[in-house]
């Protein structure tokens, strides 16, 4: 096909070239005192291809950015995959060890690093034998620097002329995405230049995006690629408002100044915008379109956010499905229903994107189940969302498509309008704040603490974050470990959010076989709350 009057690969990387040639003198970019307009943007991200190239970048190889929702982030998105290499996002909140297996995983080449998290890399620097340069980026928000060059001047080393677009196959891979998914083992989530168009382009028609809009970046651009909106908004021709640090009185302030009209986030970011001293009084002089995932929001939640003007919606998807791949597509019939029945209609995971495709929720013998709002099963999908597989894993990513659909773990319903709705997590996934945590992985963690014999991890209730995890510990006959020491011990070996909140000890619910009943633990956490276990 390529070569053809009636065929161009899809790409993101288009979306920037067309805005930047319609809309050069236009505010694409915006950050604390400084902005940049489409044509300034497009210029730097040439100047980041173009360096790549001259530093020996290779079609195909990785680079990774450990970096906040800063400018150069965004400009990563454009400029790795032009200088046809692959995007490595990398959480920021990682430990140096979670960091490390990433990087030499993903046999990322070049790591560009804020200063701010110096500190974190600087002692893992000898145990990156694939990594060639570390590039500095200097925000100010630390002066700690490593050895290699600051950004401004790695840019200023590449031309800013236009760079041909090297896609020729759409289903190269254009970024990976490290998730710790159940099984404690982080998975390099492939996603291509195809189906990150797709799902932009899905964003802008599901949620409005046009040249109007300016986004708010509270949700982390490191996870999923910021569900494609890094793409989305400049397809629209949009503003980008970077926000490096997500604290309600900021996202307030931000919203005022620069006529914020969209942002997403988890259903936290939402609790601590709801529960800001003054929130009550807050009354938005634009619309407001807040975009939810992770977790359903609370109905007070919910109407705390709509007394100030905004509107929530909410999607549903995986890593591995670029972020959302369903949406509760609002219907005006609705409008009139009582609040409570608006919130629990809100709270639904919905219908698959329009870009999508498929979705639905399935026995074990891979049969709908009914549309009853009843009956459980696993939701499964197929369509433009879906990854590519998992970086040098083939029979994780055989696993994950058996059956010629992807499994997503999680177990739902489908109500007779056809949404669905999550009615649990299978396999222990703890959802903390919109971050999956693996209860497995954190095991694997605490059973390395010398004073541990036995121990299990479940996610118990947390007003702020959702849920968080908490150990149950059966220590080593003749030891007294202590809550404190074991959480310190997981401090220091994965990050810190993923580390129990709570250590409880004593004797474990078993089967007659010997297995842990982690579904009685649940049950005594979660009694008297809306949440299913099994």
């Amino acid at each position: 096909m390529p070569g053809q009057v009636n065929y161009e690969p899809l790409t993101p990387l288009t979306y920037l070239r067309r805005s930047a040639y319609v809309y050069p003198d236009k505010t694409a970019v915006v950050y604390n005192h400084r902005s940049f307009t489409y044509a300034q943007f497009n210029a730097r991200v040439n100047r980041l291809a173009d360096a790549l190239q001259k530093e020996g970048i290779q079609k195909g190889e990785k680079v990774a950015f450990m970096c906040p929702n800063t400018p150069p982030m965004l400009e990563a998105h454009y400029g790795v995959p032009l200088a046809g290499a692959v995007l490595v996002s990398v959480n920021i909140r990682l430990s140096a060890r979670e960091i490390a297996y990433i990087l030499n995983h993903s046999d990322t080449k070049i790591v560009f690093v804020d200063t701010e998290f110096a500190d974190v890399i600087e002692p893992i620097l000898n145990e990156l034998p694939n990594v060639k340069l570390i590039v500095n980026i200097d925000d100010g928000a630390a002066p700690k620097r490593l050895p290699g060059p600051d950004y401004e001047g790695f840019l200023a080393s590449g031309s800013p002329e236009d760079i041909k677009i090297p896609v020729i196959d759409e289903m190269d891979n254009i970024t990976i995405n490290y998730t710790s998914g159940t099984t404690g083992l982080p998975k390099g989530v492939m996603y291509c230049h195809r189906n990150a168009y797709l799902n932009a382009l899905g964003a802008c028609v599901e949620h409005g995006i046009n040249t109007k809009t300016v986004y708010l970046w509270t949700l982390p651009m490191f996870h999923c690629n910021g569900w494609c909106f890094t793409w989305a908004v400049t397809a629209a021709g949009g503003t980008h408002v970077c926000l490096r640090k997500v604290a309600p009185d900021e996202i307030f302030s931000v919203i005022e100044k620069q006529g914020v009209t969209m942002l997403c986030a988890a259903p936290v970011v939402l609790i601590s915008m709801s529960n800001f001293p003054g929130a009550q009084d807050v009354k938005l002089q634009k619309p407001l379109r807040v975009v939810t995932g992770g977790a359903p929001p609370a109905p007070t939640v919910i109407k705390n956010m709509e007394v100030m003007g905004v509107e929530v919606v909410q999607v549903y998807g995986l890593t591995e499905v670029y972020g959302p791949h369903t949406i509760c597509e609002w219907q005006d019939k609705w409008d009139s229903l009582p609040f409570e029945e608006r919130a629990k209609i809100k709270a639904r995971q919905g219908v698959a994107y329009i870009t999508a495709a498929h979705v639905k929720v399935v026995d074990g013998q891979m049969k709908r189940v009914p549309h009853d709002g009843q009956t459980m099963g696993e939701i499964v999908m197929r369509g433009n969302n879906v990854m590519l597989g998992y970086y040098k894993q083939p029979e994780a990513s055989e696993e994950a498509f058996r059956g010629g659909w992807f499994h997503s773990g999680d177990v739902a319903v489908t109500h007779p309008d056809g949404y669905i709705e999550i009615k649990d997590r299978s396999k222990d996934v703890i959802i903390s704040g919109g971050e999956n945590i693996s209860s497995v992985e954190v095991e694997n963690v605490i059973y390395q603490h010398p004073d541990v014999m036995e121990v299990a991890v479940i996610g118990v209730p947390d007003e702020k974050w959702g849920e968080v995890p908490k150990a149950f510990v059966v220590p080593k006959p003749g030891t007294n470990p202590t809550a404190e020491s074991i959480i310190n011990f997981c401090r220091e070996h994965i990050a810190r959010f993923k580390c129990p909140k709570h250590v409880e000890f004593g004797a474990l619910p078993k089967t007659a076989t010997g297995k842990i009943q982690k579904y009685v633990l649940r049950n005594d956490a979660w009694k008297g709350r809306d949440k299913q276990v099994n």
